[in-house]
């Protein structure tokens, strides 16, 4: 799971609402992270290896928003790795990590482990935060005609560049001057938790408005290739909302409980004795919302594999397929001669009513057709209404 009460924990003199989560069933908790980062970790392995009787997945080069789209499974994976890891040192080597909380202690390696292995997960996990905001953004401009695939380049910049300036400004305050000192007033903590949980709420308050603009973007870039909208482009649009809604719905469930979680810590921290009797039920919840970060945190990996491109199935291909990118061979000046084949005629079913403009009707199929990509349960409905949509 990723909390920045990990970082804290590395501290000799964590504040308490820190070491009462730390210490509850510390065997159980990792264990709960292990199981659940590891079934994450090999069913999205799975969901975004190739299958057969599918067409091979398009190369991540195909849109911004594929490549997007992957990059968020990839820094789920490795946050999971680092998941199993550092809650399998812990369970493997309990005489190691009680060495942490050793004050003016002469071995460096447990703190040392403790705060590279925390820093690993709370990057990645910042970088998939900064890494949904870009596909919103880019959602958005894509709809608008504003983006591509050169603004990758600027999203790789922000994401990479913010999580990391975010994750060593919040490292370097809480240390500060020292790892033995930490912890000492809120001037140290406050600062790496609003770090942590910047982008989180980021993607929390502005995704959604950046998504409603798109769905809405979306209509009306159907209504105006032809004119009309028909049932065929208010289907498409719905499953592009649908979409949205799916990958906001995973993000709430698997990170609310954070925020639940954190809310009630920094209540019991105000309070002058954590352990009253008035105060039992908060402690509860709060032991509970650390357990069920534990199950959610790591599972998002596999949530968002169901959101991008629904269930994939079980029978994997391995081999090796070399595959034209359809949107890109029709977007060429020779599509009359190297047009990819379709097992559909969808070019003549569009343009049979209305006579458009090529390049136009191109564009506005590939924007729609990046938003749609990776959806394989609505293909047949999809690829009626957008004559080059794809799935993964």
């Amino acid at each position: 799971m990723a909390s920045p009460r990990l970082e804290t924990y590395c501290c000799p003199n964590r504040d308490a609402a820190t070491q009462l989560v730390m210490n509850f069933q510390p065997e159980v908790f990792c264990g709960v992270c292990i199981g659940s980062a590891s079934i994450s970790l090999l069913l999205t392995i799975l969901q975004l290896l190739p299958k057969k009787g599918q067409s091979p997945r398009k190369m991540p080069k195909a849109s911004s928003s594929s490549t997007i789209l992957l990059l968020i499974s990839i820094c789920d994976i490795l946050g999971g790795l680092g998941m199993i890891f550092r809650s399998s040192v812990w369970l493997g080597f309990p005489g190691f990590i009680a060495n942490i909380s050793v004050v003016n202690g002469t071995d460096v390696w447990p703190s040392a482990f403790c705060v590279g292995s925390a820093m690993w997960i709370q990057l990645l996990c910042s970088a998939g935060f900064w890494w949904l905001f870009c596909y919103a953004v880019d959602s958005y401009l894509v709809v608008r005609r504003s983006a591509g695939l050169s603004t990758i380049v600027l999203y790789h910049m922000m994401a990479w560049g913010l999580a990391l300036m975010l994750c060593v400004e919040g490292i370097a305050l809480l240390y500060y001057p020292s790892l033995s000192s930490c912890e000492n007033g809120l001037e140290h903590a406050v600062p790496h938790y609003i770090t942590t949980y910047a982008p989180l709420l980021l993607v929390l308050v502005v995704n959604p408005i950046l998504f409603r603009r798109t769905v809405s973007a979306v209509a009306s870039l159907l209504k105006g290739r032809q004119g009309i909208y028909t049932e065929h482009e208010r289907r498409l649009g719905t499953e592009i909302q649908i979409r949205f809604f799916k990958i906001m719905l995973v993000f709430v469930i698997c990170w609310s409980s954070n925020i639940i979680n954190e809310s009630l810590l920094f209540y019991l921290e105000m309070q002058p004795d954590i352990n009253e009797m008035l105060l039992k039920n908060i402690r509860s919840a709060a032991l509970i919302t650390w357990i069920i970060m534990g199950v959610l945190n790591p599972m998002q990996g596999f949530l968002f594999t169901l959101a991008f491109y629904g269930w994939t199935g079980w029978r994997v291909d391995l081999k090796w397929r070399k595959r034209e990118i359809p949107w890109e061979s029709m977007s060429s000046s020779t599509v009359g001669e190297n047009a990819y084949p379709s097992p559909v005629n969808y070019q003549s079913n569009i343009h049979d009513s209305k006579k458009v403009s090529t390049a136009d009707s191109q564009q506005t199929d590939e924007a729609i057709s990046m938003l749609s990509e990776g959806n394989t349960s609505g293909d047949d409905r999809l690829t009626r209404s957008s004559p080059i949509y794809q799935g993964w």
